[in-house]
């Protein structure tokens, strides 16, 4: 088998490879993360501006034969998206892909797991960032916490290891209950990982409520000083540290702090088929237009290669970001 070219793709300016491919299926969610949605809601697109199955089958395809070994279904909420296991399968049967994970809230996975894990599903995020039933009603605006954590349940008992648990921490909300989530990796096979609190449209974002991921080591060490950090490559996406004996580990997204821009291998496709290069970069290609009005595979691959070129080597930073105009998350894909 000969090597891949070196003109790959799926390279860009700075010579990152790009082998992650996040496709939202859907801008609907059966929840209402504050930090996720702006409180009046968004405008959802029409049901035929949303990408077909048949338009991901195609630029997964297509992603995948130059690179991309590792695809992950967002939302919104992935699980509401109809015939969600058969796109599994589908994917799952593309030479070259290594990795197949969903993001989901968790509330539809109890019913859903093992069709899930059947059609091929390698491993799931579950969002959680409460464990006291008052503050989920407020940060999501609904119920549901006991479903969320009997999904968790769940997953671990269905053998994926680790169950990677998604808090997005907010200072003066759920800080100090860094110490109870910590606490759930001792005996199960999770990684915890906390979120730094990210400036998007609508979500109200202000550095007031922002906690870096360094005071979330000292709150943490408060109660383990033996909390240590793993080594490793310093461009992964998660920050890895353990309790000592613990069976899980904690992970920290350090997006706003301590980025880590210059080892990004991810590329995002949105619910309407924009392609964005950069999660927190307003700039959007819209492929769905394009493949709707007859683009040939090559002039796709080379539209995709072009947005690459023009990817910054980082974010503009927290401030700046929380000034520029940008999608709200529910309209991105986490």
């Amino acid at each position: 088998m000969s090597a891949r070219p070196d003109q790959s793709v799926l390279t860009d300016s700075f010579g990152r490879q790009h082998t992650y491919l996040r496709i939202s299926l859907t801008e609907r969610c059966n929840l209402r993360c504050t930090y996720c949605m702006p409180a009046e809601g968004v405008d959802l697109k029409p049901r035929d501006h949303i990408l077909s199955f048949e338009e991901i089958m195609r630029l997964a395809e297509l992603l995948v034969s130059r690179g991309v070994t590792k695809i992950r279904l967002t939302g919104g909420e992935p699980l509401i998206r109809k015939e969600l296991v058969q796109l599994v399968e589908r994917l799952r049967q593309l030479n070259g892909l290594k990795e197949l994970t969903i993001t989901t809230n968790g509330l539809l996975l109890p019913r859903k797991l093992h069709e899930l894990q059947e059609a091929g599903v390698t491993g799931f995020n579950i969002s959680l960032d409460t464990l006291r039933e008052d503050r989920f009603q407020h940060i999501t605006r609904r119920k549901g916490l006991e479903t969320v954590l009997e999904a968790i349940s769940m997953t671990v008992e269905a053998g994926y290891d680790p169950v990677k648990v998604n808090c997005v921490v907010i200072r003066g909300f759920n800080e100090d209950e860094l110490v109870d989530f910590v606490a759930m990796t001792r005996d199960m096979p999770i990684e915890m990982r906390f979120i730094e609190y990210m400036p998007f449209d609508g979500n109200t974002w202000n550095t007031g409520e922002f906690l870096p991921y360094r005071e979330m080591v000292d709150i943490i060490k408060e109660r383990w000083p033996n909390f240590e950090a793993e080594g490793g490559d310093d461009l992964e996406i998660a920050k890895l540290w353990q309790v000592p004996g613990h069976r899980g580990k904690v992970g920290f997204i350090s997006s706003m702090s301590d980025h880590f821009c210059a080892g990004c291998n991810r590329i995002r496709i949105t619910a309407d088929g924009k392609l964005k290069v950069c999660l927190f970069g307003a700039n959007e290609v819209n492929l769905r237009d394009m493949m709707r009005g007859g683009i040939n595979d090559e002039r796709l691959l080379e539209t995709v290669q072009s947005a690459l070129a023009r990817k910054a080597a980082s974010h503009a930073g927290m401030e700046v970001i929380a000034k520029s105009d940008n999608r709200p998350m529910i309209l991105i894909g986490g």
